[in-house]
């Protein structure tokens, strides 16, 4: 197996430089030229003030401006952040020790470096406030759905968990709070057929072969409103999502389903209902089993009066 090319630039902010790699074959002359061709996100101004700063890069050190195109080199520089709003909650541990760390990720708060979420995301929060540089995570949360998510602290033991999940060998519990329905017949299995494209904000569910499968149980009931576990077999993008709002049930705060509401990446009221409340496997390194649980409840929930039990 090929191993890996060490960056020559080290981690800002807990991130790895962009690598750019030149291909085989291309009309460029020198490393500028591909690179204000090519890097559409970087206007060609920047471009020079970078290579004038020493901030691009190949395996010698800093490029000049007429440094040579060489087909199938790489050179390595850190993109600019974008301008970011805080997330103004904190990350919980649930679980650390040498080779994993389980959080409760709040609402709003990205998992992974996306878009214009970079600093403002669990991943790089927690590489520099834990000093965890090699920090991955196992699996991903959507940004407005808050819970557990674990991280694999051991960079030799990545595979063996993210394999897990992928493999769908996880038992991942959610908890909803949303509209309660007498009328529905509970607790029932949803499939359908859930697609998505590249570029849209949103999933929808379409006539074929049943692609995504979810449990849906009723756990109590107060004041018109239900508190539900679901329990998915698969994880298509806004699975739960969609199979509440199939239901007639769409949970609270949901800003996409069943209508889009244009919130603004910087309104952090009513959070969506969702909360990922447990995850259990047998462990791939000591095949004991494990399983966490949130710390964490559902406000809309919490804001009501006590239930009287279970129905």
């Amino acid at each position: 197996m090929r191993r890996r090319q060490q960056p020559p630039l080290a981690k800002r902010y807990g991130l790895d430089p962009a690598r750019i790699r030149m291909p085989e074959d291309g009309p460029w002359l020198t490393v500028r030229d591909f690179l204000t061709a090519t890097e559409s996100r970087i206007p060609p101004h920047r471009i020079d003030a970078m290579l004038a700063a020493g901030d691009i890069v190949d395996m010698a050190g800093p490029i000049s401006f007429d440094a040579p195109y060489v087909p199938g080199e790489a050179v390595w520089f850190h993109r600019d952040l974008p301008s970011e709003t805080v997330v103004p909650f904190d990350i919980s541990i649930v679980h650390r020790d040498d080779a994993l760390l389980v959080i409760d990720k709040p609402h709003f708060l990205s998992t992974i470096p996306r878009g214009g979420h970079i600093l403002q995301t669990a991943l790089v929060r927690l590489r520099l406030e834990l000093e965890l540089p090699q920090l991955v995570p196992a699996h991903r949360l959507d940004r407005v759905t808050a819970g557990l998510v674990l991280f694999v602290v051991d960079p030799t033991l990545r595979g063996a968990y993210q394999t897990l999940f992928q493999d769908r060998e996880v038992r991942k519990e959610y908890e909803a709070i949303a509209r309660y329905d007498p009328s529905l017949t509970l607790p029932t299995v949803v499939r359908s057929r859930i697609v998505s494209e590249k570029g849209q904000f949103t999933a929808h569910e379409v006539d074929g072969e049943p692609n995504a499968h979810t449990t849906v149980e009723l756990l109590e009931h107060r004041d018109g409103l239900g508190r539900y576990r679901l329990t998915p077999v698969t994880g298509r993008t806004h699975q739960l999502r969609l199979h509440m709002n199939a239901l007639g049930v769409p949970i609270l705060g949901d800003d996409l389903y069943p209508t889009a509401t244009g919130r603004a990446v910087d309104d952090f009221t009513d959070p969506l209902q969702l909360l990922a409340s447990a995850i259990e496997f047998t462990d791939p390194i000591s095949k004991s089993l494990r399983r966490f649980e949130t710390g964490l409840g559902l406000e809309r929930w919490a804001e009501g009066t006590r239930p009287s039990g279970p129905i």
